[in-house]
């Protein structure tokens, strides 16, 4: 499920201040390389693993570099699938949207204060 009208799409910033931000608010960067990373935040209702995901490329240098700047997508939330997957097209229940809400607002709210 993407997520839209966030305001973080389309942000910039280096890879030290987004990993600063995405960890103050309990996202963890899970994925990445060279060219792009992914953030996560985990979501549990009921037992069952959400997945609240924004990834960001590189425009300017390398992921290994501090200082390179990325730029983020608009995020977008999944239901785990065991052992390794996430389907995005799942309903997702209120309290997990809500969830996902407050923390991209939390999000917003700390890369705009960069």
């Amino acid at each position: 499920m993407l997520i839209k009208d966030t305001g973080i799409g389309n942000l910039e910033g280096t890879l030290a201040d987004l990993d600063h931000a995405f960890d103050a608010i309990g996202f963890y960067r899970g994925a990445w390389d060279y060219a792009h990373a992914t953030y996560d935040f985990k979501i549990v209702d009921k037992g069952q693993a959400y997945y609240l995901r924004i990834q960001g490329h590189a425009i300017e240098g390398k992921l290994e570099d501090p200082d390179a700047i990325l730029k983020l997508e608009e995020p977008f939330l999944g239901k785990h699938l065991f052992p390794h997957g996430l389907d995005y097209d799942a309903p997702m229940p209120d309290p997990v949207l809500n969830i996902a809400k407050q923390k991209l607002a939390a999000l917003k709210e700390k890369l705009s204060s960069h």
